[in-house]
């Protein structure tokens, strides 16, 4: 009988570069693979198990709403859409009234350039130097990164960078031809980077002065996650569209773009539909993720825990002269070094510890929520061990 991994590898496309490790099965913070070995899990489907693997409310929620109805087109009505929508409002940044759902992140991106074009009647958007949007044409065209956008060329036109963390740089692009600035709120795939504490406040002025909105992509930094709901709390900046989705089904797939009244009016029926977006499944096991986050103060979880942990990680940044820098807000961290991590994160994966990862040479922190700060710090146990056996082997 062939093995998992042959499985996969004979019938698969190549999409994904692998960890040579089967998971099987999950449970809070932890992972097992198919011969019964844990796993300390600080990747969580980069961020998707933001309440955990296998969450109880979640598995009760979508058990129940399985049994009852799986789909349900947008064309009709449904009681569990109507209730994951009205709990998606009432935790969105004040303003933000409508909610045009979809299956995925980049689907939410794609649904928020089609909102800012159709409202503005514009042609440009100015996104980030370092962004990272998702893999699909519109998204793709809004991300940075040569390695993913040059295979696929051409992409859509009226895509342009500014220096992300540089209003002037911003400023120099917006026009009155901007329908939107579309920006992580903390930049994620390029390793965690947090702007400075007055750049978005300036980037919601820029966008007022030429009439262009304002997208904040919170598919990583919202929910909690950097210890508020959503990271433009941070700063005191509310957004004209939002895209939410990785943690947001407790693993399952779901989307949205939530707008103001006055954005999400412009859009006409039948002009951005999809069969499986709003499932009753899907928003049924959002909502019983919403209600978990907010019964359990998971943002103020995530804030108390991850500044424990950064200064943990802080702690050993000064110990090893391969580390580079700490950096982050609540539960979303990252430790870059100087050399490349490939075999560090190999050395975790045997010691029991899934570690993420940002380019080639940073360790990127996305546990669940929920993680117990003793699994936190036999994590970084681990991490300090391969950190300390990379560096004995190189100097």
């Amino acid at each position: 009988m062939n093995s998992i991994e042959e499985l996969e590898e004979t019938f698969g496309a190549p999409a994904f570069k692998k960890f040579p490790l089967t998971i099987v099965r999950g449970k809070g913070s932890v992972v097992w693979d198919d011969t019964g070995k844990e796993y300390l899990d600080f990747m969580t489907g980069i961020g998707v198990a933001l309440v955990g693997h296998a969450n109880d409310s979640v598995v009760r929620a979508i058990t129940e709403q399985a049994a009852k109805l799986i789909t349900c087109h947008g064309s009709f009505y449904n009681d569990a859409r109507a209730g994951f929508m009205e709990k998606l409002v009432a935790v969105a940044p004040k303003g933000l009234g409508k909610v045009l759902l979809a299956n995925s992140g980049t689907e939410s991106v794609e649904a928020a350039i089609k909102l800012a074009k159709r409202h503005t009647a514009r042609k440009k958007i100015v996104s980030m130097k370092g962004a990272f949007h998702g893999k699909t044409y519109g998204s793709l065209s809004a991300t940075w990164n040569k390695k993913y956008r040059d295979p696929f060329g051409p992409l859509l036109e009226g895509f342009e960078f500014a220096e992300y963390g540089d209003p002037q740089s911003l400023t120099q692009l917006v026009d009155e031809d901007t329908a939107a600035v579309l920006a992580e709120p903390i930049q994620g795939e390029s390793g965690i980077i947090v702007p400075p504490p007055d750049y978005f406040r300036q980037v919601r002025e820029i966008c007022d002065k030429k009439g262009a909105l304002l997208i904040l992509d919170e598919i990583q930094t919202g929910l909690g996650r950097t210890g508020k709901m959503w990271a433009s709390q941070h700063w005191g900046v509310v957004p004209d569209i939002m895209t939410v989705s990785k943690g947001l089904g407790g693993g399952i797939p779901v989307g949205a773009a939530v707008a103001t009244d006055e954005v999400a009016k412009s859009l006409k029926g039948g002009e951005h539909t999809s069969t499986f977006a709003g499932n009753p499944l899907s928003c049924a096991a959002g909502s019983a993720t919403l209600d978990y986050i907010t019964k359990n103060d998971l943002p103020g979880k995530a804030k108390e825990k991850g500044e424990k942990m950064k200064a943990s990680l802080s702690k050993i940044a000064s110990s090893h002269k391969l580390v580079k820098e700490v950096r982050g807000l609540g539960l979303m961290l990252a430790m870059q070094t100087r050399v490349d991590i490939h075999n560090q994160l190999l050395s975790a994966l045997k010691a029991g510890v899934v570690f993420a990862y940002s380019g080639r040479d940073t360790f990127r922190f996305l546990p669940a929520l929920v993680i117990e700060e003793s699994q936190i710090s036999k994590g970084l146990e681990v991490l300090e061990r391969v950190i300390g056996e990379e560096e004995a082997s190189r100097f």
